[in-house]
């Protein structure tokens, strides 16, 4: 029997796909879900739907639920992060301030302003709960999937002796884009990526031992609607030579070249997911209750639940740990001689081996020059804002501002920093008190 704690499963739809994947998972046939969030109303919703699914699923699964974590979550074997700190009063600080000065953003929760104010309101709350996990779980293997992923994985690793991995579907999702794209069977793809989260490149990409890279520029050019499916993506492929992990409108925030003028914008972006400004700021809210409404008409019976298991890489882990059958994953954890020409204290994604002995990431290598100095930069902001937030050092954090890509591309040092001030002045009520001096 395994225990599993989901904090933060408030997020009910997606501790569903979570508990869905579990309950879909051959040799999980028993176990307890501790699921805990803050706010009482969707966590009654989330336990809800545990009860649901084990019913559907007919396998011997208990739950228990609580806001306060201390109750539920001793003796642990797994705890998977889903926390959301304060998103839904502060994403429209996150767009709109950074907006005035300029920096367009499309989803902004993992880099840029958006995603540091996210980080800064989020991490202080992710040690606590790392603290409990070592007092009260102090064997568990943490799985992460908050966003930002590199920070808050970072920040846990750097704060505690626990393993911690990242989890992420950006990369398992793009390589079957890529095959999609390339009009190949999933299967016959061989494919290797490495970097950070989202910021990830594949840097092989190979059919029957043959590079696909020259066909598919081939392909990008003399067909414009395969373009328009992935447009920033395509352009860096077209440039850089590999293809990114993440898609075309939260990349776009990663760099440069795509937001930093409005004629860029309008040549580069397009609606939705594919670069939209705002799209994340001007959705979310609504979504959330979205996936509240969906939930309760599944409890109700008003519309049919599909059970099936999901890509997520959660239940894959727990199988092959508790079976001993051996899977790869790709996960994010600590840059321990795994990217050669990037730095040790920080956090990549790269391909990690899993068994009885938990995750084993893989060693890579050294990426190409061009591909690791932009990760490495990405890594610079990661540690500055870890070090912000343990060592309360709020210049660290406006540091970290100063040299994001697509900030530096279109603000002074004093632009950026009066953007700072004027966010963590909005957003006060929500941030460390080291940050309000």
């Amino acid at each position: 029997m395994s225990k599993v704690t989901i904090i933060g499963a408030g997020s009910a739809v997606f501790a569903t796909e979570l508990m869905k994947d579990i309950l879909m998972t051959p040799s999980l046939e028993s176990g307890t879900f501790a699921l805990v969030d803050t706010n009482p109303g969707r966590l009654e919703l989330a336990h809800q739907m545990a009860e649901f699914l084990i019913k559907r699923s007919g396998r011997d699964w208990d739950v228990l639920a609580s806001t306060d974590r201390a109750m539920v979550m001793a003796d642990s074997d797994y705890v998977i992060n889903t926390i959301e700190v304060a998103g839904r009063e502060n994403v429209r600080h996150d767009y709109d301030i950074p907006l005035k000065y300029g920096v367009d953003q499309c989803i902004g929760d993992t880099i840029g302003p958006g995603g540091l104010f996210k980080a800064l309101r989020t991490l202080p709350a992710w040690l606590d709960i790392v603290s409990d996990i070592e007092r009260l779980s102090p064997d568990a293997l943490v799985m992460n999937y908050t966003n930002p992923m590199s920070l808050t994985v970072l920040a846990g690793i750097r704060a505690s002796s626990l393993p911690i991995v990242g989890l992420c579907h950006s990369i398992q999702h793009t390589s079957h884009q890529l095959a999609e794209y390339l009009g190949l069977p999933y299967e016959e793809l061989d494919w290797r990526a490495a970097g950070v989260n989202h910021l990830a490149w594949f840097t092989k990409l190979e059919h029957q031992g043959i590079d696909m890279y020259p066909q598919l520029k081939r392909m990008v050019t003399e067909n414009a609607d395969l373009y328009e499916k992935d447009p920033a993506r395509f352009e860096m492929m077209r440039h850089l030579g590999a293809f990114m992990t993440e898609g075309s409108g939260h990349d776009s925030e990663y760099v440069p070249w795509f937001r930093k003028r409005p004629e860029l914008v309008k040549k580069y972006m397009r609606d939705g997911y594919l670069g939209e400004s705002g799209f994340y700021a001007n959705n979310w809210p609504s979504w959330v209750e979205e996936n509240a409404a969906e939930l309760r008409g599944y409890l109700a019976g008003e519309q049919e639940f599909e059970f099936y298991r999901g890509e997520e890489y959660a239940s894959y882990i727990m199988e092959a740990i508790e079976t001993n059958v051996p899977t790869v994953i790709y996960g994010n954890v600590a840059n321990d001689n795994l990217i050669d020409n990037l730095p040790l204290d920080a956090v990549a994604e790269v391909a990690c081996l899993v068994d009885r002995k938990g995750i084993q990431p893989t060693h890579f290598g050294a990426l190409p020059p061009h591909l690791s100095s932009l990760v490495y930069n990405h890594m610079a902001f990661h540690d500055l804002t870890v070090r912000s937030v343990m060592e309360q050092d709020r210049e660290a954090a406006v540091h970290a501002l100063m040299i994001d890509p697509l900030t530096a591309a279109v603000c002074s040092l004093e632009e950026i920093r009066d953007m700072f001030d004027e966010m963590a002045a909005a957003q006060q009520d929500y941030l460390p008190e080291y940050m309000n001096k």
